[in-house]
């Protein structure tokens, strides 16, 4: 017992937060790079589910998703399941304090400290209000499972022909506006979109959008801004919009958690990173998926979207294990290839696009666009819900070399090997 309790002593210590699809995916390739003697990666998440974010359109609705407990998709692997709060985080003193998810106070009598000599942090994104008076008190949002459980339930209690608006016409906006109007015929379903519908589609994909919302019977409201959400209306530059139920989709904001800190952060919070998802300012912290301020093609920062999180989970898990492992850094080319929007079950738009993110010409659309974005739902899911499997496992040894450069703050050196 005291030999191995000596031996734990000089595992190098990793901490996950977050596990969304970056942070799941991160801590799962962790374990798959890494020995399991040389580290300890514990994963930090609030709830004991895996929550499909891009799914979150059809809970919302009504529909039953499939559970993905956490517990489940890491027995085995080595990644120890934290179920609590991330509340702060102190990168000078290396700690994450977390308290029990049901605490309501951040200092609570249940607040411990989880020390660490790595963190990965991803905790990702909520709803962004933009400070619309009445957003926060009668709008709804499906940036977490939460809310969508929220709108489910709302949903559920209005009468046929109740009017219902959703505020965003961008990805989220148009999935969830043409879900709901197909999940329910009866309801009243409005688009309210600040510039024209699909305006960042190419022709092809806008004039499909157009098809399905007129198939749909939704009333889209083009260039048109929201000033104020009341209880039973939206207000808007063009007038009123009667909504027993507004869902507010207009893009995300980061956790609040890293601008509390003294890490490097953009004006929006996210925190900025290197090439290898490592922090400009803590060598010692790697930020992915929508809590990064990351370069992409032609240096454009890299868009909130599972898309973008994925890679750069992958990107971060890889650099670690190369620091600690004395192998070579990878480099994970980041791009866009397409994007992938559901209208419906039966309706779908892939939307080509260029490495940085621009509509090309091609698009696919229809039944077979449904089929392919249902099929990258559930590879995502699936790459996330079988961590060491969907690559091949080769641990390694963790050098004490690169250890304890990784565990100092020596951040010269490790911001002179990153470069």
């Amino acid at each position: 017992m005291q030999q191995n309790t000596r031996h734990t002593a000089h595992q190098h210590r990793i901490v996950v937060v977050g596990a969304g699809y970056t942070g799941a995916s991160a801590a799962g390739r962790l374990a798959a790079r890494l020995h399991r003697e040389d580290v300890s990666i514990t994963l930090v998440n609030a709830e004991p589910d895996f929550v499909e974010r891009v799914r979150l359109h059809q809970l919302a609705v009504g529909q039953t998703l499939r559970p993905r407990p956490l517990d489940a998709m890491f027995a085995g692997t080595g990644v120890r399941l934290r179920l609590a709060r991330v509340t702060g985080i102190d990168v000078d003193a290396r700690t994450v304090t977390v308290t029990p998810p049901e605490d309501v106070r951040a200092d609570g009598p249940g607040a411990e400290d989880i020390p660490y000599d790595t963190l990965v942090y991803a905790l990702g994104s909520t709803w962004n209000t933009h400070a619309v008076p009445g957003v926060a008190e009668h709008a709804h949002d499906i940036a977490g499972r939460a809310g969508a459980l929220r709108l489910r339930d709302r949903l559920a209690d209005l009468a046929p022909g109740s009017p219902v608006a959703v505020v965003g016409g961008g990805l989220t906006g148009v999935e969830a506006a043409t879900e709901l109007a197909e999940a329910r015929p009866d309801l009243a379903v409005s688009l309210i979109a600040r510039g024209p519908l699909g305006a960042w589609l190419s022709p092809k994909g806008a004039r499909h959008l157009r098809k399905v919302c007129a198939g749909l019977r939704i009333t889209v409201h083009e260039n048109t801004d929201v000033t104020a959400v009341h209880a039973d209306r939206t207000t808007t530059t063009g007038g009123d919009v009667p909504a027993e139920a507004t869902l507010w989709t207009t893009g995300f904001a980061v956790h609040p958690i890293a601008r509390a800190t003294t890490l490097e952060t953009a004006d929006d919070g996210q925190i900025t990173v290197d090439a290898t998802m490592r922090s400009t300012s803590h060598p010692d912290v790697y930020a992915i998926g929508d809590a990064a301020r990351a370069a992409g093609p032609g240096g454009k920062p890299l868009r909130m979207s599972c898309a973008s999180g994925v890679p750069s989970a992958w990107q971060a898990a890889d650099a670690i294990a190369a620091r600690l492992t004395g192998a070579k850094l990878p480099t994970i080319s980041a791009r866009y290839v397409n994007q992938c929007v559901s209208l419906g079950r039966r309706e779908g738009l892939i939307q080509y696009v260029t490495a940085d993110d621009r509509a090309v010409s091609a698009a696919l659309t229809g039944r077979p666009a449904a089929l392919y974005k249902e099929l990258v739902c559930k590879a995502a899911a699936w790459g996330v819900a079988h961590p060491t499997l969907s690559l091949p496992t080769r641990r390694r040894r963790v050098t004490s070399v690169r250890a304890r450069t990784e565990t100092t703050a020596a951040g010269t050196t490790a911001a002179t090997e990153a470069a």
